[in-house]
């Protein structure tokens, strides 16, 4: 799938070490969402990169790898991959992507930039959560797990773009059991900065699917 035509013009800090840019996503009619972190040693890693202004980007450090969350978010990775000439990291078995991966990874691997990945299927069967504890939070990137609409608070994808939505519903509580869960990142809506596991739990109660999804 090719990049959205749109390109970010603006980078705003989430937490400290955590930024974060949007564009209206021509390809699918909605907003996606990407971010970068920086770690202790200034090295920055990009999750789900989309475009965005390069000058933005560069005042946060040397750019030393991109990280997806699945092989539907592509993005901007293999044009970025060229252009500052790191490695691409993809989940394992991830379907759909145009160009080889430098390095793959499964559940409980720990990646660059402090990133733990963590198994979280439904939307589709290769989607992962990425965490790191970014002092003094817990940062959670959710891939598609959920979305946050401009208006109103996070919700599910509608069951029928989704894989297995059971299967989603279990992989966000698996996040609250296993996590420590501040910072929620969105494929897709605004950052919650706060109370994350909170969220994360009216979600699942507010959900009006959930009874009536198909068993994975």
């Amino acid at each position: 799938m090719s990049e959205p035509k749109a390109k970010a013009r603006s980078l705003q800090e989430v937490v400290p070490g955590v930024y974060h840019w949007y564009v209206q996503d021509d390809r699918i009619g909605a907003r996606s969402d990407a971010y970068a972190v920086v770690d202790r040693d200034g090295a920055v890693v990009l999750i789900d990169p989309l475009p965005i202004d390069e000058s933005l980007l560069l005042p946060l450090g040397s750019i030393t790898a991109i990280v997806l969350t699945a092989g539907n978010h592509q993005r901007s990775a293999w044009r970025f991959r060229k252009r500052f000439n790191v490695p691409v990291w993809v989940p394992r078995d991830a379907h759909g992507l145009e160009e080889e991966p430098d390095t793959v990874y499964g559940n409980g691997d720990t990646l660059p930039g402090g990133l733990n990945a963590f198994h979280t299927p439904g939307p589709a069967h290769v989607m992962y959560t990425l965490w790191m504890q970014q002092s003094p939070r817990g940062v959670v990137f959710l891939s598609d797990l959920l979305i946050h609409p401009e208006e109103g608070s996070p919700e599910f994808v509608p069951s029928e773009h989704q894989d297995e939505p059971v299967r989603t519903r279990m992989s966000v509580q698996r996040v609250i059991d296993h996590l420590p869960v501040d910072t929620l990142c969105f494929a897709h809506g605004e950052p919650i900065v706060r109370d994350g596991e909170q969220v994360l739990r009216k979600a699942l109660e507010q959900d009006s699917e959930g009874a009536s999804a198909p068993a994975p």
